[in-house]
């Protein structure tokens, strides 16, 4: 699970996400991203390829917010033959919002064919009204990765500040595309 720019994997609804799917016997890893509160692109794609060796299609992601880019730049540059099973987006955006100091995770074009590629399956979730992340974002991932779209009304940035320290859609998301690994 990979959170997003100055979050942690304690905030929002990292912590129960994590026990419900330990609880289902699933192993979950929910690394601190480096330099959370100042971000890039090459000290968090460094980190996830030191962190995560081996990927395969029991290998499956679950990201928010800048997370989701991390997690889609990570999946751009595996090896033709590394394919993992799935990942759940949340509130996520493929291309750049009004934040110039995200910028460096945009500075080359997704490779939209690549990261397609290296998954079998994508579920993006999204609120009608996130304030930072407008719903075009999770249409994008929907049009270029073939992901299902599923929108949450009114649920702001889907995190803790909008009342989100549960997402039951990301479980119902994450089981969803490991019952279509099996």
């Amino acid at each position: 699970m990979i959170h997003g720019w100055e979050g942690n994997p304690n905030n929002n609804w990292f912590p129960w996400l994590k026990q419900k799917l330990e609880k289902r016997g699933f192993s979950v890893e929910a690394p601190a991203m480096p330099d959370a509160m100042h971000p890039t692109l090459s000290g968090w794609l460094f980190y996830l390829q030191t962190t995560i060796k081996d990927v395969d299609e029991n290998t499956f992601f679950v990201g928010h917010s800048l997370g989701v880019i991390a997690i889609l730049k990570f999946l751009e540059a595996l090896k033709p033959d590394e394919k993992i099973g799935g990942a759940v987006l949340v509130a996520g955006f493929p291309e750049p919002i009004a934040y110039d100091e995200l910028n460096s995770f945009f500075s080359k074009p997704l490779d939209y064919e690549k990261i397609k590629n290296a998954a079998n399956a994508f579920i993006a979730i999204h609120s009608s009204n996130d304030p930072y992340v407008p719903l075009k974002n999770g249409e994008i991932l929907r049009d270029r990765l073939g992901a299902k779209l599923v929108v949450i009304e009114n649920a702001g940035h889907l995190n803790a500040n909008d009342g989100f320290t549960e997402l039951p859609a990301a479980f119902d998301a994450f089981l969803h595309i490991t019952s279509d690994a099996k």
